[in-house]
């Protein structure tokens, strides 16, 4: 059997435990015996973890007793991962874990945990959304992918935000299984079996500065109120009194973009709004959200977030 085990501690996402274990208990209901998972959940201690929904969790085994040649080793996210020290037993726990294992990783901010445990370095991960900016100057030796929904990197697995676990854990069901046991987890589940494009899809992709009263406030809240016109750095510089060198360099330094890709996740943004509320004709979302044509639209969508806006509408409305 493969041991799947799964470290819980105070305030840890509960969705981030039960998700990958749904996904393994479901599929010893497609699998012979021997083929089937064994799901333990470790902790520092045997007392109930609450968890940061206020659900309790029990673990099966101490932290000190699983340091194990387990098939799979995962450590789950929680809201105060990416800013607080996680418990020394839990890092000491995944450092000693990790090597003896064929496959480790983390859910969502658990990433943040191997950081600490210096299993990140030179590798590609991901995690929420939310966090991967801080993971990525908290690890500089590791190599943040900002938008996708899980990364394999030889042994290590990392998945971006919550519900990304099941996708994760759906992704070693077929490795493990094949394509068609995951496929029918994933119908059990009523999820997909391998969701299209990344996080960006689901999460707001606008960023805006955090003065509200600034200059460059001002301009973003201009290009949000008038999105359906066109934009270039000169119009842009004299709605800020500033000369376009100085505005363009200052706007790079506040939001990490330059001018045009701030317009452009604009207008993405606000398609995005119109095509998970409204059956409007592509060409006049297209229109409402400035792009110059759908095709243009379209290009942009794949571009930027992995999915066409058709995609994008299905497969939101699905979900």
């Amino acid at each position: 059997m493969r041991t799947i085990a799964i470290a819980i501690f105070p305030d840890v996402q509960a969705l981030d435990v039960a998700g990958p274990q749904d996904v393994f208990a479901e599929a010893n209901q497609f699998l012979a015996a021997e083929d089937r998972y064994q799901l333990l959940l470790v902790a520092e201690g045997l007392e109930p973890v609450r968890a940061s929904n206020g659900m309790q969790l029990i673990a099966d085994q101490c932290f000190k007793d699983s340091v194990k040649a387990f098939d799979t080793a995962l450590v789950p996210g929680g809201p105060q991962l990416p800013f607080t020290d996680p418990l020394h037993s839990l890092v000491g726990w995944i450092t000693s874990t990790a090597p003896l294992c064929k496959r480790y990783g983390s859910i969502c901010t658990g990433a943040f945990v191997l950081g600490h445990a210096g299993l990140i370095r030179g590798k590609r991960v991901t995690t929420h959304w939310q966090n991967a900016s801080l993971l990525a100057q908290r690890f500089i030796d590791s190599k943040v992918e900002l938008d996708s929904i899980y990364i394999r990197d030889g042994h290590l697995l990392t998945s971006a935000g919550v519900t990304a676990g099941i996708d994760a854990a759906l992704a070693l069901v077929a490795e493990d299984h094949g394509s068609q046991v995951a496929l029918a987890v994933a119908k059990r589940l009523v999820v997909f079996v391998q969701r299209r494009g990344g996080q960006s899809q689901f999460s707001p992709y606008l960023t805006l500065t955090g003065d509200e009263n600034s200059p460059l406030s001002e301009v973003q809240n201009f290009v949000l109120n008038n999105i359906q016109e066109q934009f270039t750095v000169d119009r842009l510089a004299k709605v800020a009194g500033m000369s376009p060198r100085n505005f363009a360099r200052m706007f790079v330094q506040a939001t990490q973009l330059t001018p045009h890709e701030f317009i452009e996740r604009a207008r993405i943004d606000t398609a995005r709004r119109l095509l998970e509320s409204s059956s409007l004709p592509f060409k006049t979302v297209a229109f409402e959200s400035g792009f110059t044509s759908a095709e243009r639209m379209r290009i942009t969508f794949i571009k930027r977030i992995g999915v066409s806006p058709r995609d994008y509408r299905d497969g939101f409305r699905r979900n």
